[in-house]
């Protein structure tokens, strides 16, 4: 079994130093199973990128507040799915 990815934690990319809160995982039939990382907004208040990292490769960032939503009245994404 890998490493398990809790959604609403912030984890680093243990390769290139990427941080975001963990906000989506998938798991395949392969056993490469990922975990999207959204990172916080530039300094200018501006959206960045949120990419799809190996659960291998994740660092958890320990002293990080964990995110809880209560989507209970409008569950939903907030960016359509991955295609690969």
């Amino acid at each position: 079994m890998g490493t398990k990815i809790e959604l609403g934690l912030t984890y680093k990319d243990s390769i290139t130093g990427f941080e975001g809160v963990a906000t989506g995982h998938c798991e395949y039939i392969s056993g490469c199973n990922q975990t999207l990382l959204v990172p916080k907004v530039d300094e200018k208040g501006a959206h960045r990128d949120s990419y799809w990292f190996d659960d291998q490769r994740m660092v958890l960032i320990p002293d990080a507040t964990k995110i809880v939503l209560d989507n209970g009245a409008t569950p939903g994404s907030d960016k359509p799915a991955p295609i690969r």
